[in-house]
């Protein structure tokens, strides 16, 4: 396995007082409108916390729990979520966004419109000694030749191409049904045993060929926090539709905690 990528992020130090956040998977739209707006009222009031010393924000895919940008048209909604983002944008705070695999046909609506830029790949943040491998994690590790088949697929360019001559109203309406059928409702039934995770085995194996002291990613729906060496850990993030967990790397390291709950 080559462990190449591309850094991001290139700290001499973290200035005091100053953190970088990380969330993933709010999957906005899942399960009702309800909800999803409570949750992105939610969203709202964590990047208000976040805004006070935040020196970067990484969200790590499954934003959206369906979005496709068609040339002069969006998805309805999110208007609150978006519009915090530009006026922390505008502040002058750093913040990337990753594409998931429910969320992949981001384009360029957040850079042109918000300054945020889009990434589709595992990357490296640096502050100071400490490295940090960031990405969604979706189709990493053993196994899973389904979805990765299927990922090329919607990752196709002429396959997006195909889809933009859809009507937005119906195309939006037929993705929101492929959604629903997603696993995010459900996370709490599904049982956490190590040697399965293959996420975990990703890790394991990048830290072989290259040294991480933090690997962060999303996509799995639980909040974990496994040992991978001596001196590396693994963190999920989690998820927010029963969760609202999310990681905070500073001076003391990371640590990943709760939102408006019991904390760690």
């Amino acid at each position: 396995m080559k462990a190449e990528f591309p850094v991001l992020l290139d700290l001499e130090n973290l200035p005091s007082g100053r953190k970088i956040y990380f969330a993933s998977d709010f999957h906005l739209g899942a399960p009702d409108p309800k909800s999803s707006l409570e949750r992105e009222k939610k969203l709202v009031r964590w990047l208000e916390m976040a805004q006070k010393d935040a020196e970067a924000i990484f969200l790590l895919g499954d934003i959206y729990d369906f979005w496709y940008e068609y040339r002069t048209a969006i998805p309805k909604g999110f208007i609150r979520f978006q519009g915090k983002l530009a006026e922390l944008s505008d502040q002058g705070i750093k913040i990337f966004m990753f594409t998931g695999n429910h969320d992949m046909w981001l384009f360029d609506y957040y850079p042109k419109e918000l300054g945020i830029p889009i990434i589709r790949k595992n990357v490296e943040i640096k502050v100071g000694s400490t490295k940090l491998l960031i990405g969604h994690g979706d189709g990493l590790g053993p196994g899973d030749n389904t979805y990765k088949a299927l990922k090329k697929v919607f990752a196709n360019p002429v396959c997006q191409w195909l889809f933009k001559w859809i009507h937005p109203d119906v195309g939006i309406r037929i993705a929101n049904a492929w959604s629903r059928k997603s696993r995010i409702s459900n996370t709490k039934s599904h049982d956490f045993k190590e040697e399965s995770e293959r996420l975990i085995h990703y890790c394991r194996e990048v830290e072989k060929v290259s040294h991480y002291d933090y690997y962060v990613f999303g996509h799995r729906h639980l909040p974990l926090e496994i040992e991978i060496g001596e001196k590396s850990r693994y963190f999920n993030l989690g998820e927010w539709v029963n969760f609202s967990p999310y990681g905070v790397f500073s001076n003391l390291g990371f640590q990943l905690l709760e939102f408006e709950g019991k904390g760690k």
